[in-house]
């Protein structure tokens, strides 16, 4: 990586946030760009030549939202399936749930169409024996079919391929004869694991997604290869880790959560060198605020997430729990004259009423505007010259103000009372409702508007302090530049663990292990090591529920040196700490075994973002302004953030203005720059803490 320059883009419903950091000099530069929606390799362009030639660039590591916004939307590809006789309507029943529990009619509607769920002669045991070979005639035919009417992404799904995949692989080539592009997915090498509707539900909407993210990365590659751009470009995963534009094309379904991901990977990152171990994080943008909780520095992963209803991905991911309160979310009164925020957005087009775009309903933005809290003269992003401070006003008092009997600001407080407590709400869930003391974390809040909220979230939930990072709006982009290089697989076993023949598993998990870390290593990008993690997927005997069984073996001379007695005591050692207690003389069993190959990147001394030695609180002062605090105006500090030098003390009320965000310093809150350059905010209670 020696002399290389790094670029991470994170492109967001309004804006194009980007992180580039130069090896060679141990320098970086940040750029924030409007997005354009519809056409997203044009903000992504203009964001990367900011930094000079775009041919000077080493590699470029990009988070997106396309995979998200299409399944959230419903706006991917019409998509065939190919399924076992009998078994078409999988993905329709799910696992029995509602989104309705007590409606008389079911108002689910799958991604695939009933009558492009066309089934085939076929069967294998759930032992993987072929009790019926796949007539290959009639896979063809039924592709013939599909595209007739009109499908343009297919999936093929047999019961119990993940045991023998023989019946699916004849049928992948029968078909590919006959399909006419290469949007296929295939449920044995999307996830080969048991259990029924989450192997069709992932391998449906990885079929889904392949031509919307496939058309997507590939202008951006036409784009980038138009500006004479050479070297590498990845994808962040939802698991956090780093995937080539080959692998994203053809598992789109694991860049589901791609763009939030790489914040969380940041976020943690920092905290952890500020010596933060326990967080939440909160990532405010133009639609959504996602939140996820950091335990001992540690990103929590899930083996399966659910989208939306009915739309389940079962492939790791960080577990991040995201709510419709952004920037442009809209408020209005409902029918019951009661005050809403969310979860309806203006997007960046026509964007907030202070935008000027056409949009006549206020937003949260707006609200912030209106109370002084976002400086109008000088917008985040540098698409706007300014403002429209009156206009914003207009129409909080209009929508908001008058059907509640409230004045402009009042009512312009009510809807940021209203979204902070959708925000307090999304981390009670993941910490509360989790057995967490939120009086351990600190919130760790970025995005364009994550700072904006900071002393609320301190306020509502009960948080010890929140940590602004040193760019909070451009958090994303820096944790695309930092995140690992992984890719994860999974391989049903079912095995009893009595008896279990170690010999054999052995051999399994270094042959697993050496297929993803080829995997990792064709990627291209540099890492210091390649690391192998594994679990185990484990119950007793006649549950249905797993638990997570990490196995802390490496491959080392061909073998990782697994026993059953090592299992058996890891197995122990997690189950107690899950539920508290063992079953005895209940034999265990071994459902999956899960590997990762982490490319570990070389480590960003992330003391390069700290202020530099022309930083002061002289250079910092920009006068005061006007803020309305708690149905009041208060004359308030604005400070130049990045002007602040380490140990800076700074006393509510005041607005810490930057490019890419602004920070608020609640009345009665305390606000201090540690060695990284990063903003810890407490509570008066704290004084002495802030000012140590």
């Amino acid at each position: 990586m020696s002399g290389a320059k790094v670029v991470g883009v994170d492109v967001g419903g309004t804006f194009t946030d980007l992180f580039l950091f130069d090896e060679a000099s141990r320098s970086f530069r940040t750029a924030k760009v409007p997005s354009n929606r519809g056409d997203e390799a044009v903000g992504f362009l203009n964001g990367l030549r900011q930094f000079g030639a775009v041919s000077d660039l080493a590699s470029v590591v990009h988070g997106t939202t396309v995979g998200t916004n299409a399944l959230l939307e419903r706006k991917g590809a019409k998509v065939g399936l190919i399924t076992t006789r009998g078994f078409r309507d999988v993905i329709e029943m799910r696992r029995r749930d509602r989104l309705r529990t007590w409606g008389l009619w079911g108002d689910f509607i799958p991604v695939v169409d009933r009558d492009f769920r066309l089934e085939v002669d076929e069967r294998i045991l759930a032992d993987g024996t072929v009790r019926q070979p796949v007539d290959a005639e009639a896979v063809r035919a039924a592709v013939r079919q599909l595209v007739a009417q009109g499908a343009e992404a297919l999936a093929i799904v047999f019961i119990n391929a993940y045991a023998n995949p023989e019946n699916e692989r004849a049928a992948l080539a029968a078909a590919a004869e006959v399909w006419p592009g290469d949007s296929i997915s295939c449920s044995s090498q999307i996830l080969p694991e048991i259990r029924e509707f989450e192997r069709s539900s992932t391998t449906a909407l990885n079929a889904y997604l392949q031509p919307v993210v496939g058309s997507y990365l590939g202008k951006l590659d036409a784009a980038l290869q138009g500006d004479g751009f050479t070297g590498r470009f990845h994808i962040v995963q939802s698991n956090g880790g780093v995937m080539s534009t080959e692998s994203a094309r053809r598992m789109p379904v694991r860049t589901a959560l791609s763009g939030p991901a790489a914040g969380v990977i940041a976020a943690a990152a920092i905290a952890r060198a500020a010596g933060f171990p326990d967080v939440v994080t909160g990532d405010l943008g133009g639609t959504s605020f996602d939140v996820s909780l950091v335990v001992d520095g540690e990103t929590a992963l899930a083996a399966q997430t659910t989208i939306d209803f009915g739309l389940v991905i079962r492939t790791p991911m960080i577990e991040i729990t995201t709510i419709g309160a952004g920037g442009g979310s809209i408020a209005r009164v409902d029918a019951g004259g009661l005050l809403q925020v969310g979860p309806e957005s203006a997007g960046s087009r026509p964007g907030p009423v202070c935008y000027a775009g056409g949009n006549t309903r206020p937003t949260l933005t707006d609200a912030n505007v209106v109370l002084g809290r976002i400086n109008a003269e000088r917008p985040i992003g540098g698409g706007l010259d300014r403002l429209d401070v009156e206009a914003a006003k207009a129409a909080i008092l209009e929508h908001v103000g008058r059907p509640l009997g409230l004045d402009a600001m009042a009512a312009a407080e009510a809807i940021l009372r209203v979204a902070n407590g959708h925000m307090a709400g999304a981390i009670r869930l993941v910490s509360i409702e989790r057995g967490h003391d939120p009086a351990r974390f600190a919130a760790v809040p970025f995005g364009g508007g994550g700072a904006l909220h900071a002393g609320a979230l301190i306020r509502d939930v009960g948080l010890k302090a929140a940590l602004v990072p040193r760019f909070p709006g451009i958090n994303s982009a820096l944790g695309c530049v930092i995140a690992d290089i992984r890719h994860d697989g999974v391989r049903t076993v079912s095995l009893s663990l009595d008896g279990v023949d170690a010999a054999a598993l052995d051999r399994l998990m270094v042959s697993e292990a050496r297929a993803l870390c080829a995997v990792v290593a064709d990627a291209g990008l540099p890492v210091e090591r390649i690391d192998t993690v594994f679990a185990l997927d484990m119950h007793y005997a006649g549950q249905t529920h797993t638990v997570s069984v990490p196995l802390p073996l490496e491959v080392a001379e061909g073998t990782t040196g697994v026993t059953e007695a090592a299992i058996r005591q890891a197995f122990e050692a997690a189950y107690q700490a899950s539920f508290s207690r063992l079953l005895t003389g209940v034999p265990a069993r071994i459902v999956n075994l899960r590997t990762a190959a982490v490319g570990r990147r070389p480590h960003f001394d992330l003391s390069a973002l700290a202020p530099g030695s022309g930083a002061s609180m002289e250079a910092a002062q920009r006068g005061t302004r006007p803020v309305w605090f708690g149905g009041a105006w208060h004359e308030t500090a604005i400070l130049s953030r990045l002007d602040l030098p380490v140990g800076a003390v700074v006393h509510g009320p005041a607005i810490l203005e930057q490019p890419d965000a602004t920070t608020v310093v609640d009345p009665g809150l305390i606000a201090r720059v540690d060695h990284l350059g990063n903003v810890i905010i407490t509570g008066a209670a704290s004084r002495e803490e802030a000012a140590a």
